[in-house]
């Protein structure tokens, strides 16, 4: 981290949530004219605290929701799931439609170059429940005794859209729309992508070394399904440890900003037939590099021939 990075991010009311992972920053109202200073000092605590926490963010619109997310890099769209009209970024989960995120995930770890950081404002957010959990995949490597480690950095997996994060639920038993969820899934599946990551990353800005894991993964390569279960479950373990993650509990208008290269999240499925909705914005990544220096590698991209014979009959 710079000095200049340091300097600013002590001038900002930084609130950590807990020992590990988060932080509530007070006092900022996000926008695409935020002065220079205050961007660093928000970067820089995104860096060192993984996911920072802004309140009372009513004022952003769709709009300005993609504006500031310009000003911390290179927005992209999902590579599968169609954007909200009139935005050019924004992807909508809407609870009513499938949305609900509740099982631990990176996003897009599907793709090589997954994004870096992920923008989420909360549009709709229920009295009750619908909190979102994050944890620090770098903390998690560092727990890992050095025998776990030493494996770990080197297993690469196969990661794959094939698990529909957003529609894992038994959508339609409380009342949710069983069409619109369905459609979403297709849509999520529409292009079949597969990757080979590395288990173990070299964060590019920070030099950490965190943990891709996630429900995004099919298999560890060179290893049976039932063997890589095992390791998944015994890996993974370590991510979501209570020590490790922090819960955020939503007020409409709040913005969270994670940095994808080093955090896993949940969104609790706690809320019943309530309404729940959140847009998201992403910013480009980079493709992962391992301990060794090897980069992940992108085995399949292929239209999905059971989306498409679904849609022609």
């Amino acid at each position: 981290m710079t000095t200049l990075s340091l300097a600013t991010s002590n001038a900002l009311d930084i609130q950590p949530v807990t020992g590990r992972i988060g932080a509530e920053i007070r006092g900022v109202r996000l926008s695409s004219t935020l002065e220079p200073a205050v961007l660093d000092a928000v970067r820089a605590a995104l860096l060192r605290h993984k996911v920072i926490f802004f309140r009372d963010q009513t004022h952003l619109t769709d709009a300005e929701q993609e504006a500031f997310a310009k000003r911390l890099g290179d927005p992209v769209s999902h590579p599968t799931v169609p954007v909200i009209d009139g935005t050019d970024y924004l992807l909508e989960l809407d609870s009513h439609r499938g949305g609900r995120a509740n099982s631990w995930h990176t996003d897009v770890t599907f793709v090589d170059a997954y994004p870096q950081a992920s923008i989420l404002r909360g549009v709709t957010i229920p009295e009750v429940g619908g909190d979102t959990v994050w944890a620090n995949t770098a903390t998690a490597y560092l727990d890992l005794p050095p025998p776990l480690q030493a494996l770990a950095e080197q297993l690469w997996a196969v990661h794959s859209n094939e698990y529909d994060y957003a529609n894992h639920t038994s959508v339609g038993s409380r009342g949710r729309d069983v069409e619109a969820a369905k459609r979403y899934r297709e849509q999520f599946v529409s292009t079949r992508y597969e990757t080979e990551h590395p288990a173990v990353r070299v964060h590019p800005e920070t030099g950490e070394k965190t943990l891709i894991l996630g429900h995004f993964i099919k298999h560890f390569v060179g290893v049976t399904p039932s063997a890589s279960a095992h390791l998944f479950d015994l890996l993974q373990g370590y991510v979501t440890r209570p020590e490790n993650v922090v819960r955020w509990r939503w007020r409409t208008g709040d913005v969270a900003i994670w940095d994808n290269r080093a955090t896993q999240h949940y969104a609790v499925n706690d809320y019943g037939d309530a309404h729940r909705v959140v847009r998201r914005v992403t910013i480009a990544g980079d493709v992962p590099v391992s301990v060794d220096g090897r980069r992940s590698v992108t085995l399949r991209r292929e239209p999905n021939p059971a989306v498409t014979d679904t849609k022609a009959a």
